[in-house]
């Protein structure tokens, strides 16, 4: 695990963008928060679709996402404080259990949830299972620890 993960000091990198990411969340969803530029668009399907144009847009909502996306992703792959070579089967068992999660989910998704409520379950899908590896990986680490006799 050491020869690929990231030093420890990343995990804090990380959950300071989620909690950036979180707080402009609520401000984007609460005040309408916008941050109007022009962005060059592959595919852009609003009241006219264009392709490979320059558009104007919102982008608070993909910084947003960015923010979620980096912070989580740099929390996953970060070193523990104390790693230990016993953490790897622990991140192959909670990647299976994320993965099963997630993926059932989505399963009761498609089948009971539809039109811009699945739109939003998808959107949620990008961090979903990153999520729920970080509170498996956690779980089963704490079930792990040695209890101190007192």
């Amino acid at each position: 695990m050491k020869k690929w993960a990231l030093p420890h000091k990343f995990k804090y990198l990380g959950v300071g963008l989620v909690v950036i990411g979180s707080a402009l969340m609520v401000y984007y969803l609460g005040f309408d928060f916008r941050i109007m530029m022009p962005v060059f668009a592959v595919y852009s399907s609003f009241l006219e679709t264009q392709t490979f144009s320059i558009i104007q847009t919102n982008v608070s909502d993909e910084l947003i996402l960015l923010l979620f996306l980096t912070g989580f992703l740099l929390i996953l792959f970060s070193r523990e404080k104390n790693e230990r070579k016993r953490y790897n089967l622990l991140r192959y068992k909670a990647s299976k259990y994320a993965l099963l999660l997630n993926s059932a989910l989505l399963f009761l998704s498609i089948l009971f949830v539809y039109g811009t409520g699945f739109i939003a379950i998808l959107t949620m899908n990008l961090f979903s299972i990153t999520i729920f590896y970080l509170v498996i990986f956690h779980l089963l680490k704490n079930k792990e620890r040695p209890k101190s006799r007192v």
